[in-house]
């Protein structure tokens, strides 16, 4: 057998002719060509005329430890549709120095490992593998994410210090994101239904979103027959944050000897109440008996926890005119606060209960999306991070070059 057909097989390349090899200082260089004679416009795949060539190389898989590079010449094709460009080659995408299987392998570890491993197994910069995962996801993902959308969640995530902004957007119906852009304001939203398009917004029938003013402002504008539901966890988090004024403003208030009721109380007035130990039960006890505003506010929020619980939306409407009245008239400035943010977002907040439907699974993608972002710390541009989320969170199976026994033998 030729060393040129081992060496073909090895590589496990399909449609490429081995025409000599190197040993050089950075590993092994492969010179190739492709099996066809002719030339292929690398845009489209039209035959065109070549006039020119330069050569060039491409990083291809370890072989036995060894830094692989395959090398050739490529030629310029004056393609009919395209206009200029080089030449197809089977064995990589376009403007790339990377072939397709080194590009696969990447991207199958910066779904599943962290930044050091991917980086010091390749043997490339992050920043390049914030690239190449921006081509596979190209070439893997669907061609229409938006199709077929019915129910989804829009939310915002931080990145580089919390100094910059992605809006992203789940499908509540598959879990998988399907939209994501820089920024968090009005006009970010407005490129999403854009992009869906009028006939598509139309068969929307729920958004979920945080009380952002922005988000709200352009779904009433671009969606305005669809239904939008306030999540309710950020709802909660607004009467644990009053809680927890309240808290701090009685500690601040209280004599010396009355401190002792209220320290230690922080977590234990947020936790729920099937959620706590012996101690922090005596603790509540010690609230109830000794400062009535502190226990007015703990029983405020739970009362709204239990209004968001229930499932018959009369009845809650009901039941959340008569806690607005309860905290609008509760003495504590804090929860009088939330009434009125609660009673402008009301119907919103009851959609809820309404639909069942809340910003859980976009903020539990979130939170995955928030463990990406720390290991695509590195990335500069927004799009190699919206690409790496993509990856993970849009249901892309990156299949890993493994090539059965008597491949190309």
């Amino acid at each position: 057998m030729r060393i040129t057909t081992v060496l073909r097989a090895l590589l496990g390349l399909k449609h490429t002719r081995i025409t000599g090899f190197r040993f050089t200082d950075s590993g092994l260089v492969v010179s190739v060509e492709p099996a066809k004679r002719s030339s292929f416009c690398g845009g489209c795949g039209k035959r065109g005329p070549r006039y020119d060539r330069r050569e060039r190389r491409w990083r291809h898989l370890d072989a036995c430890g060894l830094a692989v590079h395959l090398e050739y010449a490529i030629w310029r094709v004056d393609c009919p549709h395209c206009g200029v460009t080089t030449e197809w080659v089977p064995w990589a995408e376009g403007d790339t120095g990377f072939t397709r299987p080194f590009e696969d392998m990447a991207a199958y570890l910066a779904q599943r490992t962290d930044k050091t491993t991917v980086t010091r197994l390749m043997r490339v910069a992050w920043a390049t593998v914030g690239r190449i995962i921006e081509r596979v996801v190209g070439r893997l993902g669907p061609a229409d994410r938006l199709t077929g959308l019915r129910n989804i969640g829009i939310d915002e995530l931080s990145y580089r210090r919390h100094h910059e902004y992605v809006t992203i957007v789940t499908d509540h119906d598959t879990g998988r994101v399907v939209w994501a852009s820089p920024g968090k304001d009005m006009a970010t939203v407005a490129r999403f239904f854009e992009e869906l398009g009028p006939e598509r917004t139309a068969e929307l029938q729920t958004v979920t979103m945080d009380m952002s003013g922005a988000y709200k402002t352009a779904v009433g504008k671009a969606a305005p027959h669809v239904r939008i539901v306030f999540d309710r966890f950020h709802v909660q988090r607004l009467a644990n944050d009053a809680l927890d004024k309240v808290r701090r403003q009685q500690w601040r208030a209280a004599d010396p000897d009355d401190k002792t009721a209220i320290k230690g109380t922080r977590f234990a007035l947020q936790k729920n109440p099937w959620n706590l130990t012996q101690d922090e039960h005596e603790k509540l006890t010690d609230v109830q008996r000794s400062n009535k505003p502190l226990y007015r506010a703990y029983l405020l929020k739970e009362t709204l926890a239990d209004i968001l619980d229930r499932r018959q939306v009369h009845v809650a409407r009901a039941k959340l005119g008569e806690w607005l009245s309860w905290a609008t008239r509760s003495r504590l400035g804090p929860f009088r606060k939330l009434a009125r943010t609660i009673k402008e977002h009301a119907e919103g907040i009851l959609g809820y209960v309404a639909t069942g439907l809340s910003n859980g699974r976009a903020e539990g993608l979130n939170g995955k999306v928030r463990t990406i972002t720390r290991r695509a710390y590195g990335f500069h541009g927004a799009y190699s991070l919206i690409a790496l989320i993509f990856l993970c969170c849009s249901g892309i199976v990156v299949t890993l070059p493994h090539r059965p026994p008597g491949f190309l033998v």
